[in-house]
């Protein structure tokens, strides 16, 4: 396969494994983080690639920006509605109100949305996505992180993270992290649009595990849920792993799990908490285990949600990509139900899950390499194809299929000209993070990748 880079500009284009292309693919959406500083506390810009013109265009940028050991408001991992014209990215403090709310931190983190919709125009040099000569922003969640008082209903006291759309655009799901009571680890959750949503918020926050506080969990209860992803397009499945004390009180496992949250779920009767009191799920949600060996990465829900991708141990210890039935187990009794494991790659799997749009095939990262593996039960069942080299210094990470699965994105770190005569170094001295694509291999259009690659 040809590798096609897309971005050559001097700064990092950190597509960060989230759902970076629209549903009409004109754009792939991305970060400018790690330029002047670490993470996305020092990230200065959202920004889109129009694939039709290769022109970078900054589609939020903050006013003012603080960078170093306080920074703020840092913005970044920014993802698609595959059913409306808008992104949702994390968007730190205001510069404003850190001497009250401190600098940037993951337990001090809300949602924004911008709007896609408006006129691209040029303002020196650079391209900005404008409606009415502004980005067109909205607070997605609302942060209370009040001690004198219950917590506002419908708000959090924290931070939100990975802010996911489920292909209706009706609920987005997140990771979370809590300022008012820190003894208790990450969990997710997730927001959907409310009339009574708290102040300057469009949407009402709920978590949807119940954990214990850490090291504080009885035999099979969970301490930490992390690593999520819808697993069905109306999103009433979310899929995650949980770290889950085991039977003899003192160990943990972490596991593949799904929570169940119904069309009809209520989303108010969840608990906002206090500063004593962590927040409850919403009534009427259910937690299924699925697996009760190690389970890893982020797990990714098929495009039909009948399957469940996930990292998992094979029988040497390494670490492959498996396959599990949404309603599957690994004590099931029919061995349809229980979990599949897909590739066997002697370098194993690092991360990178993806499912082709035809649910046929899954993508993969091993040894610096991206692949990709037929996840149709039968002959090819697991027959994997290399679509990048492997091995090499600049590995490629952050793959992402478009929406018509003809096409894998992902991010490279290469050697990037100044303009001045010599080679661009994000902060760290590293070079700069761009956006490459290559052609899935299919020729018959089957959602398989060709055997000879």
């Amino acid at each position: 396969m040809i590798e096609k880079q897309l971005t050559t500009t001097p700064k990092n284009h950190d597509l960060d494994y989230n759902e970076n292309f629209p549903a009409d693919a004109r754009f792939l959406c991305y970060d400018t983080r790690e330029m002047v500083g670490p993470g996305i506390d020092n990230s200065l810009g959202i920004e889109v690639l129009e694939l039709s013109t290769g022109r970078e265009i900054v589609v939020y940028r903050p006013e003012k920006s603080m960078t170093g050991a306080t920074p703020a408001p840092g913005v970044g991992a920014v993802s698609f509605n595959p059913a409306a014209p808008e992104v949702a990215f994390i968007h730190g403090p205001l510069v404003d109100e850190v001497p009250a709310r401190g600098p940037y931190g993951k337990p001090n983190r809300t949602g924004m949305c911008v709007r896609l919709d408006g006129e691209i125009v040029e303002r020196d040099g650079e391209w900005f996505l404008l409606t009415g000569g502004k980005f067109n922003t909205s607070w997605i969640d609302r942060r209370d992180t009040a001690k004198d008082r219950p917590t506002l209903p419908g708000a959090h006291r924290g931070g939100t993270h990975r802010h996911e759309y489920c292909m209706t655009g009706r609920r987005i799901g997140f990771t979370y992290d809590d300022f008012l009571l820190p003894q208790y680890d990450r969990n997710i959750g997730y927001l959907e649009p409310h009339p009574k949503a708290p102040e300057g918020a469009t949407h009402w926050f709920a978590v949807l595990v119940d954990i214990a506080p850490m090291n504080r969990a009885k035999p099979g209860e969970l301490e930490k849920a992390y690593g999520d992803s819808w697993v069905d397009p109306a999103g009433t499945m979310r899929a995650f792993i949980g770290k889950v004390r085991n039977a003899d009180g003192k160990t943990y496992e972490e596991s593949l799990y799904i929570v169940d949250i119904p069309a009809d779920t209520d989303i108010t009767t969840a608990d906002a908490g206090s500063a004593e009191r962590y927040p409850r799920a919403p009534k009427g949600l259910k937690v299924r285990r699925l697996t009760h060996d190690w389970a890893g990465g982020i797990v990714r829900g098929a495009p039909d949600g009948s399957r469940v991708l996930y990292l998992g141990k094979d029988a040497d210890g390494v670490q492959q990509a498996f396959i599990i039935r949404a309603d599957g187990s690994d004590r099931s009794d029919d061995p349809a139900l229980r979990p599949m494991q897909v590739t066997r790659l002697p370098e194993g799997v690092t991360g990178g899950l993806r499912w082709h749009p035809s649910g046929k095939s899954i993508l993969v990262m091993s040894g610096g390499g991206i692949a990709a593996a037929c996840a149709v039960p039968g002959p090819d069942f697991g027959r994997t194809v290399f679509l990048t080299p492997r091995g090499q210094k600049d590995e490629r990470h952050a793959p992402v299929f478009s929406p018509d699965g003809k096409t894998v994105a992902y991010n490279r770190l290469v050697p990037t000209p100044d303009g001045k005569g010599g080679t661009a170094k994000n902060y760290a001295g590293l070079d700069m993070k761009q956006i490459f694509t290559v052609e899935f291999p299919d020729a018959n259009g089957d959602g398989i990748p060709d055997a000879a690659g």
